[in-house]
C-alpha cells in the first residue's frame, strides 16, 4: 500500500506512452514545432511494463494510459495485452483519431472506458485549436466506442471566450446518446499562456446550463474528480473539474509516470524522481515510490494558492502538459 504523509493512499498510475502527439493543441503545447525526447530517454515497451508491475504489487488498482497521444505509440497494442494480465482496471485517454484502428486490441484488453478529448463541436474552431482538420474522425470514433459497448467520457478543456457558445451543444448531445461529458476548468502549465482572467468556473458554467435546462446534481464517490449532473430524462451526464475553482486534492489517490520514466506524484509538482535511471541501474524501485509519494504536498503541489486568482504562473515550475502525459 503506498500512503502519503497525509494519510492518502494511492492505487491510481497514469503511464504517459509517449511525448508525442498528432494533434497541436494551442492550450497543450507551446508551439507547433515541439522537440520530442530521444527514443533513448523514453521507456521502452518492456520498461514500461516492468514499472508498471512494480506499482501494482504496490497496491495500483488502476492504469490509464496517456500521451502525448498514447495511440500513436506503435507498440500500443502489444503494451495493452501485457498490462492486461494483470488485476488492474485498464483505461485511456485519447483525443480519438486513431481508435478506429485499435478498437479490437482495447475490447481483447477488457477496457470498458475511454476518455476522448473534444474541445469543441464546431469543425472550424476544432480546426483552429487542434491546428489539424479531423473533427469528423474523431466524432466517427466517438460513435464507434458507443456502438461496441464502450463508456464513454469526452473531455472539453474550458476555454473562456469559447466555451460558453457551445457549452449547451455539449450538454444536447447527452439528450440521445449515453456520453458522460466533462468541463475541465483552465489549468496553467509551462508554455500555455495561462491567466486567471482566462478561467471559467464550473460555477459559472452551470449559470448557463441552468438557463436552458433543468438539472439534477448526482453523487460523487470518495476520489471522483469530476462533480456529476444531469439533464432530467437525458441519456447521459455532465460534470465539471474543478481543478482552480474547487481543489479535490484531499481525496488524491493518483501518481503519474512521465513518458522518460519520471515519477510525478501530483500532476502541478514540480518534484520528480528518476524511475527509469534506477530501473536501467537495477537498483530498488519501492523505495524511490514510497519516497516519491511520502513527498507529496497537501494541495496543488505545493505551487500554487488555493485560490486560482492569486496564481502567479510565471512562477510555477513544471513541465508543459503534453510532456507531462493528460
Amino acid at each position: 500500500m503506498l500512503q502519503d504523509s497525509f494519510g492518502r493512499i494511492h492505487d491510481y498510475l497514469r503511464i504517459s506512452l509517449t511525448d508525442h502527439c498528432n494533434f497541436r493543441c494551442t492550450y497543450c503545447m507551446p508551439q507547433e514545432e515541439m522537440e520530442w525526447m530521444p527514443q533513448s530517454k523514453l521507456m521502452s515497451q518492456e520498461e514500461i511494463i516492468q514499472l508498471a508491475e512494480t506499482f501494482i504489487r504496490l497496491g495500483v488498482k488502476k492504469i490509464r494510459l496517456t500521451g502525448g497521444e498514447p495511440l500513436v505509440r506503435k507498440e500500443f497494442d502489444w503494451i495493452l495485452e501485457k498490462l492486461s494480465a494483470h488485476p488492474v482496471e485498464l483505461t485511456l485517454t485519447t483525443n480519438g483519431i486513431l481508435i478506429h484502428k485499435h478498437i479490437q486490441a482495447l475490447k481483447n484488453a477488457g477496457v470498458r472506458s475511454v476518455n476522448v478529448s473534444l474541445d469543441t463541436l464546431n469543425r472550424e474552431k476544432f480546426k483552429k485549436l487542434t491546428r489539424r482538420d479531423q473533427y469528423d474522425q474523431v466524432w466517427e470514433n466517438i460513435l464507434l466506442l458507443l456502438q461496441e459497448g464502450f463508456r464513454v467520457k469526452v473531455n472539453s478543456v474550458a476555454l473562456h471566450g469559447l466555451i460558453e457558445d457551445e457549452i449547451c451543444d455539449f450538454v444536447q448531445l447527452t439528450e440521445k446518446l449515453p456520453l458522460h461529458v466533462r468541463f475541465i476548468e483552465f489549468m496553467p502549465f509551462q508554455g500555455n499562456h495561462w491567466e486567471s482572467k482566462k478561467v471559467i468556473t464550473a460555477a459559472q458554467m452551470l449559470d448557463l446550463v441552468k438557463e436552458k435546462f433543468e438539472v439534477v446534481k448526482l453523487e460523487d464517490k470518495k476520489h471522483d474528480t469530476a462533480k456529476k449532473y444531469k439533464v432530467e430524462g437525458f441519456e447521459g451526464t455532465f460534470a465539471f473539474i474543478t481543478t482552480m475553482s474547487e481543489h479535490f486534492c484531499g481525496s488524491c489517490n493518483r501518481m503519474r509516470l512521465t513518458a522518460d520514466g519520471k515519477i510525478k506524484n501530483c500532476l502541478f509538482g514540480k518534484e520528480e524522481l528518476d524511475l527509469l535511471g534506477a530501473l536501467r541501474k537495477g537498483e530498488d524501485l519501492e523505495s524511490i515510490i514510497r519516497l516519491s509519494v511520502s513527498r507529496k504536498h497537501a494541495v496543488l503541489g505545493g505551487q500554487f494558492d488555493p485560490d486560482y486568482l492569486k496564481a502567479i504562473p510565471e512562477q510555477i515550475q513544471n513541465r508543459s502538459m503534453i510532456k507531462i502525459g493528460g
